[in-house]
């Protein structure tokens, strides 16, 4: 029998207001990732609702996060989470909790108030690095 500790099925991104960056991260790994695999997202001080631009840029590539309310981060997220990823927000301090499980931090600007040219860069961003995750879950995967 294959040792599928090791497997790769469910990431998890999280950031403080789960409003845009991790919210458009998961829309996009949901989107793109196919089946076997799949995301999701929480923040550990949610704003009251999912960024309006998020929204919009988002509705641009295809993918309609409308219905995404901003989730508050459990210890039930993190344990099913096979891999979590932050965003780049201090997260860590707020939650030392997630340093328990395999975490990747992005490293990525928050882009709330941002011009609609620096927010596009930065879901840019987040989907070159969600791409490049799918590529390397695959991998991992199909080496486990």
């Amino acid at each position: 029998m294959p040792d599928t500790t090791n497997i790769i099925r469910k990431i998890l991104f999280v950031c403080i207001g789960n409003s845009a960056r991790s919210v458009m991260a998961e829309g996009f790994f949901n989107a793109y990732a196919g089946k076997g695999v799949s995301a999701s997202s929480a923040g550990t001080r949610p704003a009251g609702e999912v960024s309006r631009t998020a929204v919009e840029l988002m509705k641009e590539k295809g993918i309609d996060i409308s219905k995404k309310k901003p989730a508050l981060l459990t210890p039930e997220m993190i344990e099913e989470a096979d891999l979590i990823i932050t965003m780049g927000c201090g997260v860590e301090e707020s939650c030392p909790v997630i340093l328990k499980k395999p975490t990747e931090d992005w490293g990525l600007e928050d882009p709330y108030n941002m011009q609609r040219e620096k927010f596009i860069s930065v879901m840019d961003e987040i989907e070159r690095r969600v791409l490049q995750l799918i590529e390397d879950i695959k991998r991992r995967n199909r080496s486990v």
